[in-house]
């Protein structure tokens, strides 16, 4: 390199350029139960990704991919309200080989349905209280979702080398 500071310009549409993010929920809550969700994930071996947009378009809390291909999808219930208010989790099934819950050790756990895995977690970590049933992902479900889940790692991934990617290529970089 030169003297000359090290400047990209974003010419390509003069969009501001925004703090890259890595996904994950906006609650504070959320986000601990988040964290000990993933490190669950990977002492069972999967790699996680937060924040994953599905074919259907809805948007799965987190997404976790097995060395062997599983999918398992973890949906984040950071209270009572959060989860007797939303009702899109049984649209992630088709997308995931295990569905869990992933929820505080306060959360009362009597009321997640059974045929659902359970993960308590906090920020430290968690544990499976219950395990997900396993329902095989067709083939070409299961390559769509996990092309899905590398192009959206390896986006946010160059986001932070270049924060002027998303603008110069085109919004929604993220979820490609």
């Amino acid at each position: 390199m030169t003297d000359i500071e090290d400047h990209v310009d974003n010419a390509v549409n003069r969009m501001s350029i925004t703090e890259p993010s890595l996904g994950g929920p906006q609650s504070p809550v959320a986000r601990e139960i988040c964290r000990g969700v993933v490190r669950v994930l990977a002492a069972h071996g999967l790699t996680a990704i937060a924040e994953l947009s599905l074919p259907n378009g809805r948007r799965a809390d987190v997404v976790g991919l097995g060395p062997d291909g599983m999918i398992w999808i973890v949906e984040i219930k950071s209270c009572l309200e959060d989860f007797r208010t939303d009702r899109k989790w049984p649209e992630y099934r088709e997308y995931s080989d295990r569905l869990f819950f992933g929820v505080t050790p306060e959360f009362p756990q009597e009321i997640l349905p059974e045929d659902a895995g359970l993960i308590v977690a906090d920020r430290y970590g968690g544990e499976i209280l219950r395990p997900a049933p396993e329902l095989r992902l067709a083939a070409h479900t299961r390559k769509a979702m996990t092309l899905r889940v590398a192009r959206a790692s390896a986006s946010r991934l160059s986001v932070l080398l270049d924060p002027t990617l998303p603008a110069a290529v085109g919004l929604g970089i993220g979820d490609a």
